[in-house]
């Protein structure tokens, strides 16, 4: 389907050898050039963790040119949204790396991110929008994973700032948004969590405790069935017809679960269509074989 872009929040992960990338791999091999020959949309993520370098950002225009529709969306750093410290000098380094994308179209939009801990108050309504000026020339996906922000106010103020509410699916647990796909502007922006929902608890628990790679993204590690995804397609196509541009980014990224599912909504929501699957994710998870041009 035109405009609707299927991808994973990143595409640099080692886990994610063999069941994408092949462990043997040429001298010129590169992930990010393989991952794009079967998605056309990516979430940076590294952006929530550091201020990428133009250069790095040319190097990933330059890996894409084969693809004519491949974007990018851009996860805002963390000194925005979480520690609520940050400079003109930090503000000019996002927006250089959102101006590059944009000249070469592939800017698909800026993920604006806030914990569960963002309740709706006076002070935190006024960071939103803090933010939503600072960075209003672009479209923006605002993220909000407590209840309290799904009221009609809040989602006027989202559409009349070049914004849209981004929807995401993730366990259940205390005031969190159950998963429930809404047109708030132009654009629909769905990231997947997984429903690990024991694991997700415990991460609860460990927060601020020194953990290993696999401890803090065990609460990722889920991999969709085939029947929570058609329940999940039938509630994207309730509105998919509302919005120009659908952004669904799947990020169960542990093992490669992201890939697999990702590919399956690719199958899902473009009528059934066959799907051009790797060899290594194949092998990884048979049941692709329903979906596969193979």
């Amino acid at each position: 389907m035109k405009n609707l872009y299927i991808g994973t929040a990143g595409w640099s992960y080692k886990d994610w050898m063999p069941n994408l990338y092949p462990k043997a791999q040429s001298a010129n091999f590169d992930w990010l050039e393989y991952y794009s020959k079967y998605f056309n949309v990516v979430e940076v993520n590294s952006s929530y963790y550091t201020y990428i370098s133009p250069k790095i950002v040319d190097g990933w225009i330059k890996k894409v040119e084969a693809k004519d529709d491949f974007l990018f969306t851009i996860k805002l750093h963390q000194d925005f949204t979480h520690k609520r410290k940050y400079s003109q000098e930090q503000i000019k380094a996002v927006k250089a790396n959102l101006n590059q994308l944009s000249t070469t179209e592939r800017f698909g939009g800026l993920l604006i991110q806030f914990p569960y801990s963002f309740v709706l108050n006076k002070e935190n309504a006024n960071h939103v929008k803090d933010l939503v000026d600072i960075f209003f020339e672009y479209d923006k996906f605002i993220e909000v994973r407590h209840k309290s922000w799904f009221i009609q106010r809040f989602f006027n103020f989202v559409e009349s700032n070049k914004s849209s509410l981004c929807t995401i699916d993730q366990p259940v647990i205390g005031e969190a948004i159950e998963f429930k796909p809404v047109k708030v502007g132009d654009n629909l922006y769905i990231r997947f969590h997984g429903r690990n929902t024991k694991a997700w608890k415990a991460s609860l628990g460990n927060f601020g405790k020194a953990q290993t790679y696999e401890q803090q993204n065990e609460r990722y590690n889920y991999l969709y069935s085939p029947g929570e995804l058609v329940e999940i397609e039938q509630k994207i196509k309730e509105v998919l017809d509302t919005v120009k541009k659908v952004f669904i980014i799947m990020n169960n990224h542990p093992k490669g679960n992201a890939v697999a599912n990702a590919l399956e909504l690719i199958h899902f929501l473009n009528e059934r269509i066959k799907v051009n699957v790797p060899e290594t994710t194949l092998k990884a998870y048979p049941r692709l074989s329903k979906i596969s041009l193979n």
